[in-house]
């Protein structure tokens, strides 16, 4: 590996996992080679992913198994971020979670009960997201009852094509329970800040890799990160043609990133 022209003032590189890395857990041609690649470069590795159905320590298993390099304090997750939220801002509250998978692990000091809830908590769709659960969530939120989502990802890509997440549910649940919805991970500006945190370097120093133009790309961007956009997982061309801003750079997969970064392989 040889560095032609590094580019400046980017330290720190962030990977979205579904759709970048991996698909349905298969990993993307080039993945392992990149991420390697670029921490052998000097630049910090780390994930910011809207995963909702594992656990930080299984993530950074599975990545592992797959040849990628990750330990468990290098992935933030959706989970992980609103855990935190929770503990500041409703120390005591008793939360009713919805969400499709298990990551109380990485929840473990947030009190659960879906009896007289204090605070609803909207993870990743599935099943979990009935009839009667949603039209329970709009009734609360009438009555006060404050909703926080984990993240407002619209669809996540698999193996089978795209699965709706929790973000083509929010608009609908906040007319319906005339509420506004807090949203803790992806696309808000505190997700891109706690992880850039803990890779320990600025998010002006830091480049956001993703497959999903609104929640990773631009608002990354937004948040003062260069932002890279893969056509791989559940990127949609007319989306970036009809988009008034427009990523920093798009590559055809993350396996063209280390051009981007001004690295070759010997």
């Amino acid at each position: 590996m040889s560095i032609v022209e590094r580019m400046a003032h980017i330290d720190g590189v962030l990977f979205d996992i579904d759709g970048v890395l991996v698909t349905s857990w298969h990993a993307i041609e080039g993945a392992a080679e990149t991420v390697q690649t670029v921490g052998d470069a000097g630049y910090k590795c780390g994930f910011l992913t809207s995963t909702t159905s594992l656990t930080r320590e299984l993530i950074a298993a599975k990545l592992r198994k797959l040849g990628i390099p990750a330990e468990t304090e290098d992935i933030v997750t959706a989970a992980h971020l609103t855990a935190e939220y929770i503990r500041e801002n409703y120390p005591r509250a008793r939360c009713w979670v919805l969400n499709h998978g298990d990551v109380f692990i990485d929840m473990d000091e947030v009190t659960w009960s879906s009896k007289d809830p204090d605070v609803i908590v909207l993870g990743g769709a599935g099943p979990e997201y009935s009839h009667e659960n949603l039209s329970r969530v709009v009734q609360l939120m009438v009555d006060g009852v404050p909703v926080v989502a984990m993240h407002r990802g619209l669809t996540w890509a698999t193996n089978s094509g795209l699965k709706l997440d929790v973000g083509a549910y929010i608009p609908g649940l906040e007319a319906a329970g005339n509420s506004a919805i807090t949203v803790v991970g992806k696309p808000s500006q505190h997700a891109f800040d706690t992880a850039a945190q803990a890779l320990g370097i600025a998010p002006k120093n830091t480049m956001m890799v993703g497959d999903d133009l609104i929640n990773d790309v631009l608002a990354s961007q937004a948040a003062g990160m260069r932002g890279v956009l893969v056509r791989t997982g559940k990127f949609h061309a007319p989306q970036l043609e009809g988009s008034k801003t427009k990523p920093h750079h798009v590559i055809d997969s993350v396996s063209d990133l280390p051009g981007v970064l001004g690295l070759t392989q010997d």
